[in-house]
């Protein structure tokens, strides 16, 4: 953040303005001045009169003084990681610039925080030299996601005698974004994960690869070294041979975002667990090299995605990953009572690995999600029991309730589906997951 040369001087009338500035003391001065005053005319005392003048007037001529004062002064601010996951610490680094060529006074230093960021940052800087510079820093946390502003950054400045205090603001202000907590997960092999770089590889047509049977039209810069001689011969043209690449392997993570499927709230609650491992999930794809496509309830996209997802590649990746958290820093709950939506942007067709967390599940919504598994290679779904994340840790659910039923619906389409007890680790349940498919997988053999 880079404010201006200069700090807006206040514009509500001078007078008025200087008068607000004044503080206990000044106040206390000029109201002890003015009753002098007057009890010097009563009692007809001329040295009274004098020093409950002295009184009134020094307060004023500090507040004169102190309005007409103009500092020429250039601030900035430096975030330092401007994304943070939440309860982590960030750190703003603030800097002055005296570009004048008079040296300032006291200077208190404010900026402006939200209080989930925690107290407001004041500094008292001292004398600042004609082209001098002080720094200051401050750290900032917050347990809750979102984007919080910071600023604008504000000068109060006083008289040496504590009389008057004026503020003076820059008008920039920067952004901080807490995103979701990301746990790291280990790599392991999911159903439908040979769709892509794997075992198996499906081919797309691109502009480098391997070579191709099927011929086109040659282009200007194509490798001569990849003319295909015999339909050269057949159409009567220069034909080369079509170049193909193996498609990435694609993974959809699916965020269960109705009000009415969560209970509870802050950052220990089920929703915000299951925005977390939304990340930790997309993030662990990204980094396996998987296009990772983030789909909600309500069936949004993420700003800049494409028709794959976005793509985990390099730079791209780190790019990808940070849309993908700022997404997930400002999601909130959504009105929609089913997952119908979801369902209808899920193509038709082999979608690759799908990814869910839900949250509570009726009849009709377990049923929808059960037509979700007709679309993916392979789908897991880590289902949350809202009644467990408000209960006392010692109260156990009654079996058979709606949460079991939903589990089984879910496993008997095809879902790898893992239920969410009350703060358990994303690791935990993501190796879980692959235990439970394996041993299905072992169990489909044996039937075999």
């Amino acid at each position: 953040m880079s404010a201006p040369a200069e700090a807006d001087r206040e514009e509500s009338g001078g007078v008025r303005t200087a008068l607000a500035g004044l503080t206990t003391r000044g106040r206390s001065f000029l109201a002890a001045g003015i009753a002098a005053v007057i009890c010097a005319y009563v009692l007809g005392q001329s040295d009274l009169r004098r020093v409950g003048l002295l009184l009134a007037v020094l307060p004023l001529i500090c507040a004169a003084v102190l309005y007409r004062t103009r500092y020429r002064v250039a601030g900035s601010r430096r975030l330092s990681p401007s994304r943070v996951p939440a309860g982590s610490e960030a750190r703003v680094h603030l800097r002055m610039d005296n570009v004048s060529r008079l040296p300032t006074g006291l200077l208190m230093l404010q900026d402006r925080v939200p209080y989930v960021l925690g107290p407001r940052p004041r500094f008292v800087l001292d004398r600042v030299e004609p082209g001098g510079r002080r720094e200051v820093s401050y750290r900032v946390r917050s347990d809750l996601r979102g984007r919080y502003p910071l600023g604008p950054l504000q000068l109060r400045l006083t008289d040496p005698f504590g009389m008057c205090e004026l503020t003076r603001s820059f008008s920039t202000f920067d952004t901080l974004t807490v995103i979701p907590r990301v746990e790291p997960l280990s790599p392991i092999r999911l159903g439908g994960e040979a769709k892509g770089y794997g075992d198996g590889r499906q081919r797309s047509l691109a502009l480098a690869g391997e070579d191709d049977v099927i011929p086109r039209g040659y282009r200007y810069g194509d490798d001569l070294r990849r003319v295909h001689w015999r339909s050269t011969a057949r159409y009567g043209e220069l034909m080369v041979r079509r170049e193909e690449q193996p498609q990435r392997a694609r993974c959809t993570v699916l965020l269960d975002t109705r009000g009415i499927a969560y209970e509870g709230a802050g950052p220990d609650s089920a929703f915000e667990w299951a925005v977390s491992g939304a990340a930790s999930v997309l993030v662990h794809m990204l980094e396996r090299g998987y296009s990772v496509r983030l789909l909600t309830d309500t069936g949004s996209a993420v700003p800049g995605e494409g028709a794959d997802g976005f793509a985990g590649s390099g730079q791209d990746s780190a790019d990808a990953a940070g849309l993908l958290m700022d997404t997930l820093a400002v999601i909130d709950y959504s009105d929609g009572a089913g997952l119908s939506r979801a369902y209808d942007v899920l193509r038709g067709g082999n979608e690759g690995l799908l990814v869910a967390f839900l949250g509570d599940l009726d009849e009709e919504q377990a049923a929808m999600a059960t037509k979700m598994r007709q679309r993916s290679g392979g789908a897991v779904a880590f289902v949350l029991d809202p009644g467990t994340w408000v209960r006392e840790p010692t109260d156990v659910p009654a079996p058979g309730n709606a949460h079991e039923e939903g589990l089984r619906l879910l496993r008997e389409s095809g879902w790898t589906a893992v239920g969410v007890p009350r703060g358990a680790p994303l690791a935990d349940l993501w190796q879980q997951a692959d235990r439970e498919r394996l041993s299905v997988a072992a169990a489909g053999g044996e039937a075999r």
